[in-house]
């Protein structure tokens, strides 16, 4: 770990600490403590992620109650030994995927993000993975995050443009292309690809 993800994850800890302060402490002057605790993460954090002052304290600031990990759902659809990507407005590929919507399951919103980036109506039928995305995937993120990679069929439909996509495709393993990585990673991809081609796959977790 390099003195760089050290200063982040020094940041996210004194945030969530902070954050966890300011929900459960009765006391108004300790309040005030926790507020300034969390202003100094933020002040931290700045640097080390390259985001602009203002946008790391609506990130931090927004947040209420006992910090836990962000959901991000990665749906793995196959068609004869292919895997689907979907381009994204930066010209890079990856699962069709997201952040789960407050009112969906896990489920819900893995079909809701196949028919929204790739046009696709899918089944979610297995768990493949849930990961701690800091151990997978870099730059380090603000917040922790929770993957959760499901295998999906198809049942129907096509790509249609949209804000968030601006292709889609089926892959071999052996020619992928440039993907966003701080999303999937080559070895996320070959992990989907096991899952698909065993009769047994277990879910793996962090």
């Amino acid at each position: 770990m390099t003195h760089h993800d050290n200063w982040l994850n020094w940041a996210v800890e004194l945030q969530a600490l902070a954050q966890a302060g300011l929900y459960y402490s009765p006391d108004p002057y300790d309040r005030e403590r926790f507020q300034r605790i969390r202003e100094i993460a933020a002040e931290m954090l700045v640097k080390p992620s390259g985001l602009p002052e203002a946008q790391v304290r609506d990130l931090f600031f927004c947040e209420t109650g006992y910090q836990t990990p962000k959901l991000d759902t990665r749906a793995a659809v196959f068609q004869e030994d292919r895997i689907l990507l979907v381009q994204e407005n930066n010209g890079l590929w990856s699962l069709p995927g997201g952040w789960a919507d407050v009112h969906l399951s896990v489920k819900e919103n893995t079909v809701k993000e196949v028919r929204e980036e790739a046009g696709l109506e899918v089944s979610a039928d297995l768990v493949i993975a849930i990961q701690d995305r800091e151990r997978h995937n870099h730059p380090p993120h603000a917040f922790r995050i929770c993957k959760i990679f499901v295998l999906c069929t198809c049942l129907g439909g096509g790509f249609q443009p949209n804000l968030e996509t601006t292709a889609s495709g089926y892959f071999p393993l052996d020619g992928l292309p440039p993907l966003c990585e701080d999303k999937n990673t080559v070895r996320q991809i070959q992990m989907c690809f096991d899952a698909y081609r065993s009769d047994h796959w277990v879910t793996r977790f962090d």
